[in-house]
């Protein structure tokens, strides 16, 4: 209340400066009223002059950029002069700490693996993150302002988006060519609407894999339980000759093997997915495992073929034996059951450039199209589906090869064409490849690949 206090001093001052300038007056002329309306216009005259000297500098700096203080006056012009410029100062750190709050939000959208568009009343697009851009092939800039209908103009979205109804997701083929969005519209405010988008594209991919999976196992196990259905029901009601039962019984044991064999396969494949990845310090000698490999594919190929399979390679691979020797057997037994009699099969050893180890199997079979080589390692995937179940394969052997060598850090690598051969080569990575001599060098680079993410 100082302001008041002052006001009143002041105008308590200026009235007695006019009452001392209408007396000066009235003894001058002699008019009594002349000089008492003479001092009262002078004072209320002083105190409008000094208020409008103080309000036009307050108003001056109210026009301004308000960056300077408020003229720092006396009284009651001072008081709202401080006052204002307080409010002002208020409101900018409000903005500013408004404008900080937003800027972190928009970062933190902008960090999410969803899309967000924001579109408002006019379905123009207020802002949109960079996943969203990408999903819509939109330009965050550019499009800002711009119908989103005309923009993407896939009639699913439009439909959608202007229907209103929006309980369940829409899910619609990516507009940046193959893959697939799931989005999701939620209204806000007057008439705005915020779409988030997901790229689903993986999971759709997983669904129908796990689609096929389930059908692929049911079609192969349910046609030697046919088999075995129907010479169980032959064995029961026809009188069959000691032969005939031999041949049976020989036919039923082999699709109770093939039957064995997938599910063992199964499992494998179960246990790969599973499992975490292979310590890399233990280390397994490669010349024991090819000796083994090469023993079974002798008798499985029983003559029929000219083999090379024991290269002496002195060398050690870190990881599990029985993933290795799994790896390793299932290219050369595939080798052996599809190449023709007197076709050449070769099992080959050789360090690469830069410490990477190559074990390769080579065959001189009838080779494999071009088309069908980046679906080789499928689950259940055959080039001649006929063909793979006459040589007893499931469908299975390249994708635990596959599995086994991303475990390991390393890769499957395929090379074949038509009437010339294959050639399928495991590459190990350095670190999980040694000299039986090297021991020391071989466990120290093998723990500093552990830290490596498996693929």
């Amino acid at each position: 209340m100082t302001w008041l206090l002052y006001r009143l001093f002041m105008a308590l001052g200026a009235a007695l400066l006019g009452l001392v300038v209408g007396e000066m007056l009235r003894s001058l002329t002699g008019m009594e009223h002349l000089g008492l309306a003479f001092g009262v216009l002078s004072a209320a005259l002083l105190v409008l002059m000094l208020d409008a000297v103080r309000g036009h500098r307050l108003l001056n700096w109210l026009r301004g950029s308000q960056t300077d203080s408020a003229p720092r006056d006396t009284g009651l012009w001072g008081e709202i002069g401080y006052r204002i410029e307080r409010a002002v100062r208020d409101r900018e750190r409000a903005v500013s700490r408004g404008r900080v709050e937003l800027a972190q939000f928009l970062s933190a959208i902008e960090a999410s693996p969803n899309g967000v568009l924001m579109l408002d009343a006019q379905e123009q697009i207020v802002w949109c993150n960079r996943v969203a851009a990408d999903h819509f092939s939109l330009d965050p800039q550019r499009d800002l302002r711009q119908r989103i209908t005309n923009l993407v103009r896939a009639p699913a979205f439009v439909a959608y988006l202007q229907g209103g109804n929006y309980a369940e997701p829409l899910v619609l083929a990516n507009g940046r060519g193959q893959g697939t969005l799931s989005i999701l519209v939620r209204e806000y405010g007057e008439g705005m609407r915020l779409v988030l988008s997901l790229d689903i594209t993986e999971r759709v991919r997983n669904e129908a894999m796990r689609r096929d999976f389930v059908a692929n196992v049911s079609h192969e196990i349910r046609t030697p339980l046919t088999v075995l259905a129907g010479f169980i029901e032959t064995l029961h009601n026809l009188p069959l000759t000691p032969v005939e039962r031999d041949r049976v019984l020989t036919l039923m044991n082999q699709q109770t093997q093939r039957m064995q064999t997938l599910v063992a396969d199964l499992l494998t494949l179960a246990q790969l997915e599973g499992s975490p990845r292979p310590a890399p310090d233990r280390w397994v000698s490669l010349d024991g495992l090819l000796a083994r490999i090469s023993a079974d594919a002798e008798a499985l190929s029983s003559g029929r073929h000219r083999l090379s399979l024991r290269p002496v390679t002195q060398a050690e691979l870190a990881g599990v034996e029985s993933e290795l020797l799994s790896a390793i057997a299932n290219l050369v037994n595939n080798a052996v059951r599809y190449t023709p009699e007197g076709g050449d099969i070769e099992l080959a050893w050789r360090v690469l450039d830069g410490g990477n180890g190559e074990v390769t199997v080579i065959d001189s079979g009838p080779g494999i199209a071009r088309e069908h080589i980046p679906r080789l390692t499928e689950r259940f995937y055959r080039v001649d589906g006929s063909r793979s179940r006459e040589t007893g394969g499931t469908g299975l052997g390249l994708s635990i090869v596959k599995h086994v060598m991303q475990r390991h850090g390393g890769e499957l690598l395929v090379e074949s064409e038509v009437g010339k051969g294959s050639r399928f080569r495991l590459v190990f990575p350095a670190a999980r490849v040694r000299l039986a001599g090297d021991a020391a060098l071989g466990d120290e680079a093998a723990f500093n690949a552990a830290a490596l993410p498996a693929h």
